[in-house]
Parts: structure tokens; sequence; C-alpha cells
């Protein structure tokens, strides 16, 4: 017996899912060799003591069983609350459905927005698991490039050739994995694209409190986009919670009712004591996510200063989230070739730029979550193995 072609198609025969690199450094450490991992958007701090003592505070208080199936009134407001004085648009509970983190909320959101084989696009570069979701929802799932000398930002041109006859545009601001954050110029070309070929607009947001340069702002704030516009946001990278797996979806009532017939039928909520947890979290306000993404903008700084050093590796500074995309294409190297090397040479482990799209080609994404020092004596040796590289 086969397992049927939509589970066959997630990760088609001979496409690789990008994770290679990621594997084979976790075999080796398995193996007992010390690696320094610079992968996965993974904090080298953990959730909050007091967070997880409002977890536990609510397990034992028996918040154990079936949780309202669209979330919790308290988170779904607080959610609501926190969208609302960011974006400057109205926003109650009854916007908001809780997910069992993220990607499922991504996964969602694309099932209310699309049918069967409609043309879903993404811009590209792209977070690796996206375009395997999107097949695994039996859609058309086509990539706009966002190139390198454009910093990474998409354009009119190549949005509007590739809208025809799509249902939906899937956005990620701050960007996984390029760091770059949408200004309100692109964010106007995107709303144009979807108000003009009436697109869904998938906005992927859970790296919105990691800002080191310009402002956040979510497209359901511009005009016309508030009954168009899905946004995915967690408290996996805010709060350091990845593991707690907490996530949702704003959007119109109607869909976000339409979702918690989903969420019925899948699911079935999210435990309690985790969306208690998160309440508590969101409560504590910026002070909670201030200090979670406090390393990672001093860790920038230091990686920017050390990248002087080196001339031979192009960096656009990253004005979000928590990695570098460094252009290695000095050494000869694809960056996946370059990983490769690097993790068997130097212990140093990387992701490349192919594992998340043709226009990352030649780039390695370094995920910023190791202490300082130890950040800094990784990149110093990295940059140290492309220079010799480039130079021979």
């Amino acid at each position: 017996m086969l397992p049927s072609q939509r589970i066959r198609n997630i990760v088609p025969e001979g496409l690789s899912d990008g994770w290679g690199v990621f594997m084979k450094a976790r075999e080796m450490i398995a193996q007992g060799q010390s690696v320094i991992e610079l992968t996965i958007g993974e904090h080298d701090i953990k959730t909050a003591p007091d967070i997880l003592q409002a977890m536990q505070r609510s397990a034992k208080d028996g918040h154990t069983g079936y949780a309202p199936v669209p979330g919790t009134q308290g988170l779904r407001e607080i959610v609501a609350a926190h969208h609302q004085t960011q974006a400057q648009v109205p926003t109650s509970a009854e916007n908001v459905l809780i997910t069992p983190g993220a990607q499922a909320a991504l996964f969602a959101a694309h099932l209310a927005a699309c049918n069967p084989h409609d043309k879903a696009l993404y811009i590209d570069p792209y977070y690796t698991t996206y375009p395997g979701m999107l097949r695994a929802l039996s859609l058309n799932p086509v990539a706009i490039a966002a190139k390198a000398s454009d910093g990474f930002q998409p354009n009119g041109a190549s949005l509007n050739a590739a809208a025809q006859g799509a249902a939906s545009l899937l956005i990620n601001s701050p960007n996984n994995p390029t760091g770059v954050v949408y200004g309100q110029e692109t964010l106007e070309i995107i709303a144009d694209t979807c108000r003009e070929h009436d697109l869904w607009l998938i906005s992927d947001e859970v790296y919105a409190s990691q800002v080191w340069s310009g402002r956040h702002i979510t497209p359901r704030s511009l005009p016309g986009m508030k009954e168009r516009s899905l946004i995915v946001g967690s408290m996996s990278k805010s709060h350091a919670m990845t593991g707690s797996r907490i996530g949702w979806v704003i959007g119109p009532e109607d869909i976000i009712a339409k979702l918690s017939d989903l969420a019925t039928v899948s699911n079935y909520g999210v435990v309690g004591f985790i969306q208690d947890a998160a309440e508590y979290a969101l409560h504590l306000g910026s002070s909670a996510f201030i200090s979670v993404s406090a390393p990672f903008e001093r860790r920038r700084k230091l990686a920017l200063e050390i990248l002087k050093e080196f001339p031979q590796i192009n960096v656009i500074p990253p004005q979000g989230a928590m990695y570098l995309m460094l252009d290695i294409r000095s050494t000869g190297l694809n960056g996946e070739a370059f990983a490769n090397a690097l993790l068997e040479q130097r212990k140093i482990a990387v992701m490349p730029g192919e594992s998340f799209g043709a226009a990352a080609a030649g780039h390695i994404r370094v995920a910023m979550t190791v202490e300082d020092a130890l950040f800094s004596k990784a990149l110093k040796s990295l940059c140290d193995f492309a220079t010799n590289l480039a130079s021979k």
C-alpha cells in the first residue's frame, strides 16, 4: 500500500527538505563531537521562570482538560488588545483563533484562503517549511524572488506578474532567513497587488518583537487590507516559548468562526495551562519580550563589527529577527557546499542559503543563538574559513 499523493508530495522524491546540514550536525553531536550550532532559531535562554510558574499554577488548579476550541477568552482578548495597540485596527477576541504554534496557524490560514490546486504565492527567500506546507494542502506553490541585489525586498513587477490567477500571498516580516523588515513602501506595493488581484494576504509576523532598524508594520493596518489579511503570530520567538506550541491567527470574524470549525475536527483546541501561561506572559507587557530579544540585538552589533574585518563576506545588515544572511559566493562554493565544509573542518553548523530558496543561493544563514563569547568565536572562525577559501 502506498501513502496518499498529498503526503508523498510534501517532500517530493529527489527534492531536499533543506534540513540536511542540521541533521548531520545533530548526528555528529550524538557521536560525542563538539559542534557549535548556529542553525535553528532556538533561543539559548529558556522560557522565563515566572511564565513556567504560571503554567504550573494553572495545571495544578486543574486546567488540564479540554479548553475552548477557539482559545480561552482571556488569551484571545489579550492577543486582540496587543494587536490593536500595534496595528491601530479595531480587533476583538472574535478576530482571534488560538492554535498549537504558528506553523499550525499558517496551515489553517491557507486552508481558509485557498481551494485545492489554487496558486499560492510566497516570497523567496522563505522559511524552509513554506513550500512543503503548501504542497501538503494540495496547493500550487509559486515562489516570487526577492533578490539580494534588491536588499531581499520584493518588487512590484515580480509580484504582479506572479499574482495573475493566484488565491493568496504569504509574506514574512521581519523575515526569516534574511532579517529584512518590509517598510511602508514595500508593504504598500504588496497591498496594491493583493487588492488589484483579489488575493488573501497571509502575514507571518512571529518576529514582530525583534526589530533592530525601522519599525514593524502589519499589513492589516493598510487601507482595504483588514478584510483580506490573515495575521499569524506566536509566543515562540517573543517569549522563548518554542516548545509550548502556542500561536494564533487574526482575521475577519466570519473566517475565524470557520477556522474554529477546522480546529474542532483537527487539534480540538490547545491545552489550557499553556494558554494561561501565554496570557500571563502577554500581560507582562513589553519588558518580557525586550529581555528575550536583547541578546540578538547585542549579537547583531557584535557581528557587524566582526564582519568589518572580512570585506570578502557581504552582508545586508539584518533589520530584525535572530539571523545573519552572509553572502559567501566569493569562496567559489554554493551555500550547501560551504556549510558542509565548515561543519567538517571547523565543527560549526549553519544553514545553507539554498534551504530557503533559489534567491538565497550562495549564502548561508547564521543563527545568533549561542552566548556572546562563543558566538563571536564561531563567527570569526567562519569568516576566517571563508576568507581562506576566497583567497585560493
